[in-house]
């Protein structure tokens, strides 16, 4: 299955359909600018801490939103999650039921951040931020899933997830690379950087003696080298985490797995579960947010039973499959999840911690500009 992002976004940047490319990378870059110089318009009585990204695709900022939701529990605190519901049909403002709602109505992702705090989508986030603020249940701060480059609201904390196996990639902006807007542009937009994962080592050796085999080691160079740069041109902190599975994991140890996943990078998630102990015999990459047909199931599952193989996939993914067609509720019955969460490495949860109450502190009601 194709994937939604091109491979050659995390190439060499100088590759012929990236120069092809560059005309409609400087208007894209120039509109993109535009937006991000427009005025925050909304100032919300509630602190609002944002988690976006610099690229598009998958690069973590759901487990982030997960682990910031439990993190400001910990704290005392009531969050409520204000996203845009990807994928979904509602507009919103519209608080999510995972009783009842399914991925059509919300979007897949939405379905997951509700088993952390109450779940609001919205595709206007000045509506969605006012619907939080008069809620009855009182909530004391707004998480904001995506969003970075969104100036609807002023945001007390924006937190830039970067993936830091494939980084920037090629370094430039859509369609000619994954950029949102020139990083440069960008920068300014974010309290803190998080680094989710960690870059190959410049040395590592490839698989094999094979041309990919080094590819993947340039590539790998290449990542590293825009990662430094990133750490040197970016002025605020710089935090340093990574997923990890939870939950017994001895029924992966050995067992023949036929894994799929329609997610931005099918392939972390793979590999994952072939570091917890899996033994993948198949694997399917969708494209992200896939809208999975009884054809896909029908396909997955007989695929499972030709290799005695157990059925795995991502915790977004399954939640796709609930509440859809008997053959698709099947499916859902007999794939098996491999949750993860995000951990930050060592010290760096109390920095995050330290972030998150200065932001507390500084926003909407604490800081007089609101009140309750």
């Amino acid at each position: 299955m194709p994937l939604d992002e091109p491979a050659w976004w995390y190439g060499p940047g100088d590759a012929p359909l990236v120069r092809f490319l560059y005309p409609v990378e400087w208007l894209y870059a120039r509109l993109a600018i535009r937006r991000l110089r427009q005025p925050q318009t909304y100032r919300s009585r509630l602190p609002v801490i944002c988690v976006g990204n610099f690229t598009a695709g998958g690069t973590g900022k759901t487990p982030l939103t997960l682990h910031l939701a439990q993190r400001l529990v910990a704290m005392g605190e009531r969050p409520a999650i204000l996203t845009r519901g990807y994928g979904g049909r509602l507009n919103g403002p519209h608080w999510v039921d995972a009783s009842t709602d399914t991925a059509h109505d919300v979007g897949d992702e939405p379905l997951l951040l509700a088993r952390a705090a109450p779940t609001l989508i919205s595709r206007d986030r000045r509506a969605g931020a006012i619907a939080i603020e008069m809620a009855a249940a009182g909530y004391s701060a707004i998480i904001m899933d995506d969003g970075l480059q969104n100036p609807a609201l002023v945001k007390d904390l924006a937190l830039a997830v970067v993936d830091a196996r494939r980084g920037l990639g090629n370094g430039h902006v859509i369609p000619a690379g994954p950029l949102r807007a020139p990083l440069e542009a960008q920068l300014s937009l974010a309290g803190a950087i998080v680094l989710n994962g960690q870059p190959e080592p410049e040395n590592a050796e490839p698989q094999s003696d094979t041309d990919s085999g080094a590819g993947n080691r340039a590539e790998w160079n290449r990542t590293a080298a825009r990662l430094a740069t990133l750490r040197r041109e970016f002025p605020g902190p710089v935090l340093a985490a990574h997923a990890e599975p939870t939950g017994d994991l001895s029924w992966l140890a050995g067992t023949a797995i036929v894994a799929f996943a329609g997610i931005a990078n099918p392939q972390r998630f793979f590999s994952l579960v072939e570091r917890c102990g899996g033994r993948i015999v198949a694997q399917h990459a969708f494209k992200d947010h896939h809208a999975f047909s009884d054809e896909d199931a029908r396909r997955l599952m007989a695929a499972a039973t030709a290799a005695g193989a157990a059925l795995v996939t991502t915790e977004k993914d399954h939640v796709r499959l609930n509440g859809e067609s008997a053959t698709l509720r099947e499916l859902a019955r007999l794939a098996r999840t491999l949750p993860i969460r995000l951990a930050f490495e060592n010290a760096e949860a109390q920095r995050a911690d330290a972030l998150l109450a200065g932001a507390l502190s500084a926003g909407g009601y604490r800081s007089g500009l609101g009140g309750r």
